[in-house]
């Protein structure tokens, strides 16, 4: 163990940020306690949020394009096999997330074509529905994973009372049902994620007022495994009163 605390601050805060990496047997002890770590922290987690949405950033993205693919992975690993360590309430038919979205603030159409590929090798492993521009692209099969690329939630309200409009929707035929019917992203979110530093966006304005939120220090890049069950943890804290 001498040789584990031997190693400074400094070089451990270099493992952080990828510019120096511990030795050889600090390593292994690090992997190890990594290891246990992330076993406590599954223990504690006995709630799932059914949906999940990731709030980030075109930078964010464009330094870690896999890490998408990466937190799809870890949902669905968190559903099935020797992960799952939760028991199923009685009478729960679709127990566990159901969902996940990845929000990304903005991509500029040259960055878009170099980080789609990545993207959409999410489809691998669950069912991918892309939106970006006015394209929507559906494929794959398993959890549900939303990428929404500089999607706005002004815009997409904006839109749905146009279409009300359109449709001749009466003022007094209109209510919550009415407008979520039209909506384009139908889903609640239990819980907002959000990466780093940056501010969250307006995306799912309206179907996110009663969701948790939750602000990490951490930036996309360097969010592991272990970042996102504290998340999970904390979910288990929560006291959702939607709006009461």
């Amino acid at each position: 163990m001498k040789d584990l605390f031997s190693v400074s601050i400094s070089t451990y805060r270099g493992t952080i940020t990828g510019k120096r990496s511990l030795p050889s047997r600090a390593k292994r002890y690090d992997q190890m306690f990594y290891w246990l770590y992330e076993r406590m922290l599954l223990s504690q987690i006995q709630d799932l949020p059914r949906h999940i949405c990731f709030m980030i950033s075109g930078a964010d993205l464009i330094g870690e394009p896999g890490k998408c693919f990466e937190v799809a992975e870890w949902c669905s690993d968190l559903n099935s096999g020797p992960a799952r360590q939760r028991r199923k309430p009685d009478g729960e038919e679709n127990f566990g997330i159901q969902g996940v979205t990845f929000h990304i603030d903005h991509l500029s159409p040259s960055e878009l074509s170099w980080v789609l590929p990545e993207i959409k090798k999410i489809s691998t492993i669950a069912r991918l529905e892309l939106h970006h521009g006015t394209t929507e692209e559906i494929s794959g099969n398993g959890l549900d994973v939303v990428v929404a690329i500089g999607k706005s939630g002004r815009e997409e309200i904006t839109d749905c009372i146009r279409r009300l409009a359109e449709n001749g929707v009466t003022p007094s035929e209109i209510d919550e049902k009415t407008l979520e019917s039209c909506l384009t992203f139908r889903y609640d979110p239990d819980i907002v994620v959000k990466t780093g530093g940056d501010h969250l966006t307006d995306f799912l304005i309206w179907q996110s007022v009663y969701s948790e939120l939750f602000f990490s220090d951490v930036n996309w890049k360097y969010f592991r495994r272990v970042d996102f069950l504290r998340v999970l943890r904390d979910y288990q804290s929560r006291i959702r009163r939607f709006g009461k």
